[in-house]
């Protein structure tokens, strides 16, 4: 499994919140939802991302015409408005409430149909939201990579993908949930491999196209089980141990133990939500020799124990 698709691992959607909304100018949404995916695809007209300021310091706007995407990755807040100057109007709340800046609910008030808000379904400016509202813990390494809005042009992405999506978002058919998941994962997929195979992506994304570190990743990944080391991978790729562990440092930013631990824990963190499997049969399958080890090791790294990570209600599943 490559870095992508282990991102997909996580996000998978499962009832999904797509929606269509149209709007005509001056308009402008406060988007507090904290969702840690959204996707949203401007199908007419145009508009602005306002990031919030991170660090106290304030993010320049971003314009998105006809055909762009842009990726959010959550928690953070932002604007989307005709112009940067047009003050917010209304408010997308946690659960995708939407409300005036009063908090008067304004999901039937600005009702259009099927999946569609907004001020007129003639508007200027029609925008198609897809929204992953929970991740998984073998998907954080690929959100913590992407920045807080990623735009891609239309012509960076297959378009047909896009199309389908806004097309099946005005239906009401069986399965139609069903059907706007599995488009939303393939316009996510696009989008995503287009923006990583980008220069400025995170430089560890590109060690996974390394003939050497490349195959290292892949081979723990894998088989998270095998009792990998710096020296056996180091044969496995046909290099010195000092010279696999100082390419891969480079490349992907930690060491190769580091990147290991990290994955078989996150591995395991999935496991236990999605499975009734037991500890020790876990600890077996990403690598640990007992329940013990990964009770250990889990603790350190995500400061609770296994067994009150499993009784955490799994979000994704709800």
């Amino acid at each position: 499994m490559d870095a992508l698709a282990s991102l997909l691992e996580g996000p998978r959607a499962r009832a999904a919140f797509v929606m269509r909304s149209s709007f005509d100018p001056p308009w402008s949404l406060r988007i507090r939802d904290e969702a840690p995916l959204t996707l949203v695809a401007v199908v007419r007209g145009g508009g602005w991302v306002l990031p919030d300021p991170k660090g106290g310091k304030p993010v320049p706007p971003r314009q998105l015409r006809t055909g762009d995407i842009a990726i959010f990755r959550g928690p953070d807040h932002y604007t989307m408005a005709d112009d940067p100057a047009t003050e917010p109007q209304v408010l997308i709340e946690p659960g995708n409430v939407t409300t005036t800046l009063d908090g008067e609910v304004l999901c039937e008030a600005l009702s259009l149909g099927v999946r569609s808000w907004g001020t007129s379904a003639d508007a200027a400016t029609v925008l198609v939201t897809g929204t992953y509202e929970h991740e998984s813990a073998a998907s954080r390494r690929l959100l913590r990579a992407l920045p807080p809005v990623a735009v891609l042009s239309r012509g960076e992405i297959d378009s047909r993908v896009l199309d389908l999506l806004v097309d099946e978002s005005a239906k009401d058919l069986p399965a139609q949930g069903a059907m706007l998941d599995r488009l939303l994962d393939l316009l996510l997929i696009a989008a995503l491999r287009a923006w990583f195979s980008r220069s400025d992506a995170p430089a560890w994304y590109h060690a996974y196209g390394d003939p050497l570190v490349g195959k290292a990743l892949r081979l723990m990944q894998h088989n998270p089980a095998h009792p990998w080391t710096v020296a056996s991978l180091a044969g496995e790729v046909g290099v010195s141990r000092a010279a696999l562990a100082r390419r891969f440092t480079e490349l992907v930013g930690e060491p190769p133990m580091s990147f290991l631990t990290d994955w078989r824990l996150a591995l395991a963190a999935d496991l236990l939500h999605e499975s009734d499997a037991t500890l020790e049969s876990i600890a077996r399958r990403v690598g640990y020799g007992s329940a013990f080890a990964l009770s250990t090791a889990f603790k350190r790294h995500y400061g609770i124990s296994p067994r009150d990570h499993r009784a955490t209600p799994d979000e994704r599943s709800a």
